[in-house]
């Protein structure tokens, strides 16, 4: 079931600007050097450190075979189409570990 939500979300090729209720509790955008809301999945894809960061949180996300389709949209707005994977936490707790990143150039 997971697999067929984050096939829809990366099949889709909308980006939709939203907020959400862990952004209370992530760490401030300008702080780090990616942010779950403003960084498109391919920018996080091409850093290892930060798709491995992905991994660890949402398994299998990043191996999906239609991903290319969604590295220009963020990982927030693809939580419209897999909100049981893609959950508040999980974006949480991806924000957290990537602030943790060193800047990037």
């Amino acid at each position: 079931m997971k697999r067929i939500f984050i096939a829809s979300a990366l099949l889709m090729a909308a980006s939709v600007s939203a907020t959400g209720s862990y952004a209370q509790t992530a760490a401030p955008a300008a702080a780090a050097a990616y942010n779950v809301e403003a960084t498109d999945i391919g920018t996080l894809l091409d850093d290892p450190a930060a798709k491995a960061v992905v991994d660890k949180h949402l398994p299998g996300f990043t191996a999906n075979e239609n991903i290319g389709m969604a590295r220009g949209m963020t990982l927030k707005s693809v939580q419209q189409y897999a909100p049981d994977t893609v959950t508040d936490k999980a974006l949480a707790a991806i924000q957290t570990d990537l602030a943790k990143l060193p800047a990037t150039k």
